[in-house]
C-alpha cells in the first residue's frame, strides 16, 4: 500500500480556509469522506487527498510523498487564518470486505471499499487494488497523477473529486473552462493490452506519439491518450494497445 500521512487541521476557520483552496465542496464533510485536490493557479495537479470530519477538526489523508510539499503550500495560503496544521499518530486502514466501526466509504467508487483511521498499524486487506483501479480507470498518485496532470483529464469528475457549483478555489477558472468551453482532447482511458510493458511506456499510433501506458492488470490498463490518435491499434513497447 502506498504510504500515507494523516494530518489534523483545527481552528475556527478551518473549513472556510479549505473551501477557498480545494476542488470539492467542504460542505460534503457531513456526508462522509471527501476526495479532492489542490491545484496550481494554472489548474495543474499538486496533490490529491481525502478529508474526514473528526469532531470539530478535519483529518487530511495524503500520500506520504506529497505530504511535505502540501503542508508547505497550505501554510503559505494560511496567512492569518485561524487554522493549525499538525501531525497525528493515526494510520490508514482500508479494505473491500466488511467495514469496521468508524470506517467510511471511499467516495471515488463503491468497489474501492472503505477507509478508516486509528492508531493501529497501517493495513489493508488482500484486495487487488490495481485490478480495481484499472477496471474503473481510477488514477493513483505518482503513477497516473503527476504534476503535469489536469484533473478533468484524470477523471476527477467521475471520481466525485470536483464540484462545479461550489465557487472559487485555486485553479478553478482553468478547470471550469475545460469543463464548459472546450472538448477534452487528452485524458485517461481504459485500454486492452496484449503483452506487457513497463509503467510509463510511450504509446504510438502509426508511428506517431499517442500517449503513455500506466497501470496494467488482467489484460487491461490505464493509459493517458491523445484521443484523436487513439482510434485504432497502438503500440506500447512490445505490447499492442487498443481503446476499450
Amino acid at each position: 500500500m502506498t504510504a500515507r500521512r494523516i494530518l489534523r487541521l483545527s481552528g475556527p476557520e478551518t473549513e472556510e480556509f479549505l473551501q477557498g483552496l480545494i476542488t470539492n465542496d467542504i460542505g460534503k464533510l457531513g456526508d462522509g469522506l471527501i476526495y479532492t485536490a489542490l491545484l496550481t493557479p494554472q489548474g495543474k495537479f499538486i496533490a490529491d487527498f481525502f478529508l474526514a470530519r473528526d469532531g470539530a477538526e478535519v483529518l487530511l489523508d495524503v500520500a506520504e510523498a506529497l505530504a511535505e510539499d502540501l503542508v508547505k503550500r497550505l501554510n503559505m495560503y494560511k496567512l492569518r487564518a485561524k487554522v493549525t496544521i499538525s501531525p497525528t499518530d493515526l494510520h490508514l486502514q482500508r479494505g473491500t470486505g466488511p467495514a469496521p466501526a468508524g470506517a467510511l466509504p471511499d467516495p471515488r467508487h463503491p468497489d474501492l471499499g472503505w477507509r478508516a483511521y486509528s492508531e493501529a498499524a497501517e493495513s489493508d486487506d488482500d484486495s487487488d487494488w490495481d485490478a480495481i483501479r484499472v477496471a474503473h480507470c481510477i488514477p493513483e498518485t505518482g503513477i497516473e497523477l503527476t504534476p503535469d496532470s489536469y484533473i478533468l483529464e484524470a477523471g476527477f469528475e467521475a471520481l466525485n473529486g470536483v464540484d462545479f457549483r461550489k465557487g472559487c478555489y485555486v485553479g478553478q477558472e482553468v478547470t471550469a473552462r475545460m469543463k464548459h468551453k472546450t472538448e477534452l482532447r487528452k485524458g485517461l482511458r481504459r485500454v486492452r493490452v496484449e503483452g506487457s510493458a513497463p509503467v510509463g511506456t510511450a504509446i504510438t499510433a502509426d508511428g506517431k506519439p499517442a500517449g503513455m501506458l500506466y497501470t496494467q492488470s488482467g489484460g487491461h490498463g490505464i493509459a493517458y491518450l491523445r484521443l484523436d490518435r487513439a482510434t485504432g491499434a497502438m503500440q506500447a513497447g512490445e505490447a499492442r494497445v487498443s481503446l476499450i
